[in-house]
């Protein structure tokens, strides 16, 4: 590992034992714990110059908010290119891969980007409230922001929702699939995924071109049906329903990762060199995305 991908690491794994660690569940039925997390990725992007905007909203008499941070594009400003990951956990997990890791890649992708000048304006948004009870209801963070966006009018050209991204192994038969995939892709959850519906195939294959360009770790990619479990089960989702091209990067989660939604998905659990270097990989393909835009 070099010694740059060490010091990614070592920032991925202070995030996930902030989060997953010291902090733990955290949801609206823990508010507290769910409010230092806000803190704590507000103070991070702080710490690194970008101004904090909370989008906020209550739930179940429970204020939480969006929280977002932004860099400027140049010539294309009014384009955008959305990440997002969600911070909260599901409930009797302190969710250290789902989704303190995306939490985790988004804060060190977004201190990256501090040192380029993108074309397009390149949002970070850490989303509140993707877990049960309110995935797939207009509680969702993510359906909250999206719904606003439309409104808005937001030129929206991309947007990737970091899912569950902390985890990799090269044993044989790590990996499992819905029905039939098998037969194509590899039996060992060595890879990071990059996963579409049919409309947001083109901006699927321009990102993995650009990450395959910039980095050597594996990658799988696939544009498929929403409906096959685990395909829209993430903040993705609530772009889609918008009128807005969006995929999904992930460790395929509970294809692959058997502490997933469990009290042992914990931070020592992570592979924390392979995640390091998805994450710099994912930041340089993204920092051409920013730049050369998706058709």
């Amino acid at each position: 590992m070099s010694n740059d991908d060490e010091a990614v690491a070592n920032r991925l794994r202070m995030h996930v034992e902030r989060l997953a660690g010291d902090i733990g569940e955290r949801h609206v039925f823990a508010p507290a714990a769910l409010q230092r997390a806000a803190s704590y990725i507000s103070d991070e992007w702080a710490k690194v110059g970008y101004i904090v905007e909370p989008q906020e909203y209550d739930v179940l008499g429970i204020s939480c908010a969006n929280l977002v941070a932004t860099r400027k594009g140049r010539a294309r400003k009014t384009e955008i290119v959305l990440l997002g990951a969600h911070y909260d956990s599901v409930m009797r997990c302190p969710g250290a891969n789902d989704n303190a890791s995306g939490v985790a890649a988004l804060l060190e992708i977004s201190r990256l980007f501090q040192t380029v000048e993108p074309e397009l304006t390149v949002r970070f948004v850490a989303f509140v409230n993707e877990e049960p009870p309110f995935f797939l209801t207009n509680q969702q963070g993510s359906m909250v922001y999206a719904r606003a966006a439309r409104r808005r009018g937001d030129n929206i050209r991309f947007m990737a929702s970091l899912e569950t991204m902390g985890y990799y192994s090269d044993e044989p038969q790590s990996q499992m699939y819905p029905p039939l995939f098998g037969l194509f892709y590899p039996d060992r959850g060595n890879f990071i995924g990059i996963v579409s519906d049919f409309r947001s195939r083109n901006a699927m294959r321009r990102l993995a071109e650009a990450f395959r360009a910039k980095s050597d770790f594996p990658l799988q990619t696939t544009s498929t049906f929403r409906f096959i479990p685990g395909v829209s089960w993430s903040d993705h989702r609530s772009f889609w329903r918008h009128g807005y091209r969006a995929v999904m990067v992930t460790d395929t989660a509970f294809y692959r990762y058997r502490h997933y939604h469990a009290p042992s998905d914990t931070p020592e659990r992570l592979t924390y060199c392979a995640f390091a270097q998805v994450t710099r990989g994912l930041f340089d393909a993204f920092a051409v995305v920013a730049r050369d835009g998706v058709d």
